[in-house]
């Protein structure tokens, strides 16, 4: 019996250090066209979609517009209402993809300068800071549009965008990306 253990034991050794039994969690993302972005969240970028950026806004009761266009009819949106939050919704759109194809030719640029071996200390600042600028003003369009949002709804429609977004007491919201 103490045989069959210790060899168990070996075996199982063996393998915890075998090549290859401990893959990076990164395994594969090496042959990414940029290592640190998926081909999702590039697209996420150049499209202009939220990735999470407003969560402090939305789940602090300042509604999104794209969320409230595709309520627009349980909210009764007026159409002064609906022209508003189309009209912010475009805007913030427009920024946010023109500020996502910036970030992901930065991002693009890190990249090479790391593939090529060219990267050093100050080049490395430069294109951080660029990238984390890049980063801030994408937040600061995407919750400015949702302060925008806030002020063009009633209390009435605010409250029942909070239970159609599932976040009365409850109530739990639809699992899907904001």
């Amino acid at each position: 019996m103490i045989a069959l253990r210790s060899f168990c034991a070996v075996a199982l050794l063996s393998l915890w250090t075998a090549p290859g039994f401990a893959a990076s969690p990164y395994a594969g993302q090496q042959n990414r066209a940029i290592k640190a972005l998926s081909d999702q969240e590039i697209a996420d970028y150049l499209t202009g979609s939220g990735m999470g950026f407003a969560k402090a806004a939305e789940l602090n009761g300042y509604p999104g517009p794209a969320h409230v266009l595709e309520h627009a009819t349980e909210l009764d949106l007026s159409a002064q209402q609906k022209a508003r939050t189309q009209q912010v919704f475009e805007r913030m759109q427009v920024r946010a993809r023109a500020l996502g194809v910036r970030l992901v030719d930065e991002e693009r640029t890190l990249d090479a300068l790391f593939s090529e071996k060219k990267i050093a200390n100050a080049s490395l600042e430069k294109a951080l800071s660029s990238i984390a600028t890049l980063q801030g003003e994408l937040r600061l369009t995407h919750l400015q549009a949702h302060l925008e949002q806030r002020a063009i709804l009633s209390e009435a429609q605010l409250a029942k965008y909070r239970r159609l977004r599932g976040y009365e007491a409850g109530h739990s919201a639809p699992s899907h990306r904001h």
